[in-house]
């Protein structure tokens, strides 16, 4: 590989995480070079034409409600960096039989009231969250490096004590209506966990607080806008992103100050050999891999004609009926079983993005969880669970693409099995992700530092862990204390 002289950081990884640590490592004057495996640049931001020109398909992450509420991408600053936000009417949908649904609007007022009897229930769990929310959604991304606000400890603290048990427990002692309960627990699977572990509470917490605060926004024109917005921040910095380019020695870099690995654990101990000690070794052994996936893309005739008005106006639509259906859609997948009525997540951006399709064209997102490294193709029912809820769907069908979960991670490396989040999110590997040691960033290699979702705090394109990395990088290989903001956006006047 020609490198156009001695980079000072490289970064292994061009997804959410790994462009974000090169931007904060190039904000401190450091020349970056950045390594991605991948043709283009973006991991699961990548956004593909799969069937037909002018069809615009995200082919893993869509909708962004931790990138609106990333402190990162607020520092980043995504429109003068021209990425646009598009946010739907409904956040976030979830339809019931008979024509019920009980939808998320961003005003949680709105969303109060159309749950009727649970709408001061919901008032009274989520108020004290949006109220605070922003400092409650940095607490969740940084809390290993920052203080939290005095003054909104109280609403940390009892978002903490909510978040611990089961969405079951949760759903059941706030709320006394099939729809409120759905609502909630719909968002909380979106963890890809068994929903009645413990913390899945706090995925719906989560989740759905973001509705409020930020919303539930698709990037216009597709995800891989996001990606490449970053790697030309990086590149107008001076530093470069080679793609096509796979990695299997980390003494490729030897001599090079820091590396930041946007990759699994597993990818790093097989990359650093036997500068890898074997307590080390064992614990990434033990490192567990959730659920896959299976996803399937749409091209449509027509929108979906969901046989409830209010879903046809959401951007994401959970397609589960109700709790109880929900947990056990989630239950299968987790147990390594198949169901017919899976828990599908899906979305309809041309609802708010017709950039994503030629005139009059219309584009469909959807995938389900099924038992890791499933090959079994799942088609037939997620499109009988969406039928369910949108009588005459099949009609609408002109065209499918689908990736089972071995073609997910043949896609995307870090997608082991078909689990897009890069390892379990259980509540013992988001306490020691992904060993059990305070800096879990740190490598047992010197200057070398784990930057991807397999890191605190988790999934989701939000580029904290490779922010929280390259923080720990420059302090401790640069002893910077104070890291620089990141550098604004060129002036186009």
């Amino acid at each position: 590989m020609a490198v156009n002289g001695r980079p000072d950081a490289v970064v292994v990884g061009a997804g959410p995480n790994g462009l974000a640590g090169a931007l904060r490592l190039a904000a401190a004057g450091l020349r970056v070079q950045v390594v991605e495996h991948a043709s283009r640049p973006g991991g699961g931001m990548r956004t593909e034409e799969l069937m037909r020109p002018g069809y615009r398909h995200d082919v893993c992450s869509i909708v962004h409600p931790m990138a609106a509420a990333s402190p990162f991408f607020q520092e980043f600053d995504l429109a003068s960096r021209g990425v646009r936000l598009v946010h739907p009417e409904v956040c976030y949908a979830h339809p019931l039989d008979g024509g019920r649904a009980s939808v998320s609007r961003r005003s949680l007022e709105e969303t109060a009231d159309g749950l009727g009897p649970d709408g001061p229930a919901y008032r009274q769990l989520f108020g004290p969250l949006v109220e605070h929310g922003q400092d409650v959604v940095d607490y969740f991304l940084t809390s290993r490096l920052r203080r939290l606000p005095t003054r909104s400890v109280g609403a940390v603290t009892r978002f903490a004590l909510n978040a611990l048990p089961n969405i079951r427990w949760l759903a059941h002692r706030y709320f006394q209506t099939d729809g409120a309960r759905a609502l909630i627990a719909g968002a909380a699977a979106h963890g890809m966990l068994d929903l009645s572990r413990p913390l899945t509470a706090g995925l719906g917490l989560v989740l759905g607080m973001t509705a409020h605060h930020g919303g539930w926004p698709l990037i216009e024109g597709g995800s891989q806008n996001l990606a490449d917005a970053m790697v030309t921040a990086i590149e107008q910095q001076g530093g470069e992103v080679v793609t096509g380019h796979t990695v299997t020695d980390l003494r490729e870099f030897d001599g090079v100050p820091v590396v930041l690995l946007d990759t699994t654990p597993r990818a790093f101990v097989d990359m650093a050999g036997d500068r890898v000690h074997e307590g080390y070794r064992r614990w990434v052994s033990r490192y567990k891999h959730g659920p896959g996936v299976f996803k399937i893309d749409w091209i449509l005739s027509e929108p979906v004609p969901w046989a409830n008005p209010e879903v046809r106006r959401a951007g994401t639509i959970h397609v589960a009926g109700t709790l109880e259906e929900t947990m056990a859609g989630e239950s299968a997948p987790a147990a390594g079983r198949d169901t017919d009525r899976p828990y599908v997540l899906a979305v309809q951006p041309t609802v708010v993005d017709p950039t994503r399709a030629p005139a009059g064209g219309h584009v469909f997102w959807a995938y389900v969880h099924v038992p890791h490294g499933s090959d079994v193709d799942v088609t037939g029912a997620i499109e009988a669970q969406i039928e369910r809820f949108a009588p005459g769907f099949r009609d609408t069908i002109v065209e499918r693409a689908t990736k089972n979960a071995p073609q997910m991670q043949a896609w995307n490396p870090n997608h082991v099995g078909g689990d897009i989040s890069n390892g379990e999110a259980s509540l013992l590997q988001m306490l020691a992700r992904p060993v059990p040691r305070w800096n879990t960033y740190k490598t047992p290699v010197p200057g070398t530092y784990l930057a991807s979702a397999a890191t605190p705090p988790g999934p989701a394109v939000h580029g904290m862990c490779g922010d929280n990395a390259a923080r720990v990088a420059l302090r401790e290989v640069f002893g910077l204390r104070h890291v620089p903001p990141l550098r604004p956006a060129p002036s186009t006047a």
